[in-house]
Order: C-alpha cells, then structure tokens, then sequence
C-alpha cells in the first residue's frame, strides 16, 4: 500500500458494510472513501488507513519547556511537528489551523521517519515531539519515528489530549519517553459540549501512563474564563490527580487567549492562574506551573521540602539551575522527579523553523 493510504490495525469491518475505527472512542463508522472525525483516518478499499503518512505542516525547532515539560531534559531543544486533523472538537483551539484543516496544502513538509531522526542529530535536539495536532491519530507514523529516533539515542515527546482508546493506548505509549496530556476540564459537562468528547477516557489515559508505564508525565489545563476555572473544579480536579497520579506529576496551568470559535471570551486573568496554583498546591501537588503569561516566580522549580529555588525560568528561558549530580536539591538532598542530563542545556526561548523536504538535509 502507498504512502498515500498507509495501512492501519485498529478497525473492523460491520455488517452493513461500514468498517469502525477502533483507534479512539469516536469509534467511527465508516463507508467506503469517507473520512473519520479526525479526516486523516479514512475508509479504503474496505480498511482504515492513515492518509498522512510522511507528511507535516512543518518542522520548528522548539524549547523542550514549552511542550510544556519543565521535568525533563531541561534546556534542551526538541524538534517539533505535527500532521493535520484532530480527534476532538475543542471551540478554544490554539492550533485551528492545523488540528481543523480539510486542506492537504497544509501538509507542505515530508519526511521519512529515518530523515526525522537524522535531523534530530544534525540539529542537536536530544528529543522529538508530536505536537501541534494529536499524534494519536497518526500513531503508525509517530511510532515509526520513535523507532528510528530510539536507534540513534533521541527520545520521543507526546503532546496529546490522552483521547484513545485501550489497546492503541498501550501500543502507543510503549514508544514515548515523555508525555504532556491536556487535561481540558474536569466536567464531562465541559467535554462533551466544548470539547464534543468524553472526560472518562482522558482520566484512564492518565491512569495508564502514571501506573502501568515509565512515561514521564506532565499535564496541562488551559483556564478558560467562565468556563472551566472555577474552584470547586479545579479543587476537584487537583485532588483527583493527587489520588489517583500523585503528587509528584507536574501540573501546568495555562491562559486563554481569544481563538477559533471561542472569540466571546476574554483572556485568562493571571489572578486566575495565581488562585488555581494555589488551590492545587494546598491540595498536596509539589510542581505546580503558570504558562502564557511572564511569571519567572511561579514557573519556576522549587524542593517541595526545603522550599529552595532548584530551575529559574522565565517563559521558556532557564535561568539558575541548582541541581546536585544526582539531580536531588543540593540544601536538603530531596529528589527531583523528572528525566535529567548530566549536560544540561541553554537552547533559550527562541523558535526556529526548519524545512526537511527533500535537498534540505
């Protein structure tokens, strides 16, 4: 089979003829040459197959803090891209233009999962991430990659909103070093008619990756005004994951800011973000994060123990880092949970974009 239609495993075929993806718990069905929810997972021939195969809406080499994850390899810089399509409705979509295209001209980079992992070397990045719309649904290509990044000693990022389903879910994970899942709300309520999902299956993702898998974990909630910023949810939600993921996971809370069909709402006041820290802080969490806004105190890293400042940061640039060789605080030898270098690194804040077409390499 091409590129062009690259097979897949998780679907069957019913009996009125449709054939149901099985990837995630949209659970679409299918009749022949349609395309799912998601658009790049499509009904051919009788089977489901990936139609982005090798193919981007770009390359962009990023700072691995804004992923965000702030708990591994700090400093470093990780080559980012992303498909088309999504799997999720959200009205608040950042990424709209990528995660909500229907048009193939906004994949206008190629690159094979070896090329990707050569151009993680080439351009020193010591990780890869899947980003900007969800990998999930174009996990045979983001699994091929992490194969070919984890032959050469690059590890591999998922930026994911954790929407699968069981056994995608663990065939997937099995590939990543390192995960930022959104966590959108904490309603089903907020899912349902905001992000046209279900909660239930982000929380088993969670779940999943915190107790069965060495997948470092990090989780991220946009605060949406009016919407999901209230604290009885947020005192919920950080309880939940203390419960149920610990209190370890880093948690970073992230500001709004009017896009795609959510134009009605303000911007996120910091005071918001300020509130909901100290809510999940009081609840038991250890790393709790500000994002989308300058704020160095309250995105920066400190010993839940002794209460010293171990990583500095400001946006995305590092600052300080007080770290001893074994990654513990050098005042009262607590550990620091994450995935950390012996040679850490000071990529900065800035954002470079690179073609990897063919001749660019």
């Amino acid at each position: 089979m091409s590129s062009e239609y690259w097979p897949t495993r998780y679907w069957q075929k019913l009996s009125d003829g449709r054939v149901q993806c099985d990837l995630c718990p949209r659970l679409c069905q299918l009749r022949e040459g349609k395309r799912g929810a998601c658009y790049i997972r499509m009904n051919h021939q009788g089977e489901i197959v990936l139609t982005s195969y090798g193919r981007s809406s770009g390359f962009c080499i990023d700072p691995i803090e804004k992923k965000p994850l702030n708990h591994f390899l700090p400093g470093s810089s990780v080559l980012s891209f992303g498909t088309a399509g999504c799997n999720l409705g959200c009205e608040f979509c950042q990424n709209w233009d990528i995660s909500k295209s229907r048009h193939w001209d906004t994949l206008t980079d190629q690159a094979s999962p070896a090329q990707l992992a050569d151009a993680a070397l080439r351009y020193d990045c010591q990780s890869v991430a899947f980003t900007y719309n969800d990998p999930v649904i174009f996990m045979e290509y983001a699994i091929d990659i992490a194969v070919q990044c984890h032959s050469v000693g690059v590890k591999t990022v998922a930026v994911t909103a954790g929407y699968i389903c069981d056994a995608p879910r663990v065939e997937f994970f099995k590939h990543m070093d390192a995960a930022n899942v959104d966590l959108k709300g904490f309603t089903e309520n907020f899912y349902r008619h905001i992000c046209h999902g279900h909660l239930q299956p982000v929380l088993d993702t969670l779940i999943y990756l915190k107790q069965h898998t060495s997948v470092w974990l990090e989780i991220t909630t946009l605060l949406i005004p009016g919407e999901n910023d209230s604290e009885a949810e947020i005192d919920a939600m950080t309880r939940w994951i203390v419960k149920n993921l610990g209190a370890d996971v880093p948690l970073h809370f992230s500001a709004f800011h009017p896009d795609f069909k959510m134009l009605n709402k303000g911007p996120t006041p910091p005071e918001t973000l300020f509130k909901a820290r100290e809510i999940a802080l009081r609840n038991g969490l250890h790393y709790v994060y500000t994002g989308n806004i300058s704020d160095s105190e309250r995105s920066s890293t400190y010993c839940h123990k002794c209460g010293a400042m171990l990583i500095e940061r400001n946006w995305y640039e590092l600052g300080k880092l007080d770290l001893n060789d074994d990654f513990c605080c050098p005042h009262c030898q607590t550990p620091l949970p994450g995935v950390f270098s012996r040679k850490h690194g000071h990529f900065g804040r800035h954002r470079i974009p690179v073609r990897l077409s063919k001749g660019s390499l």
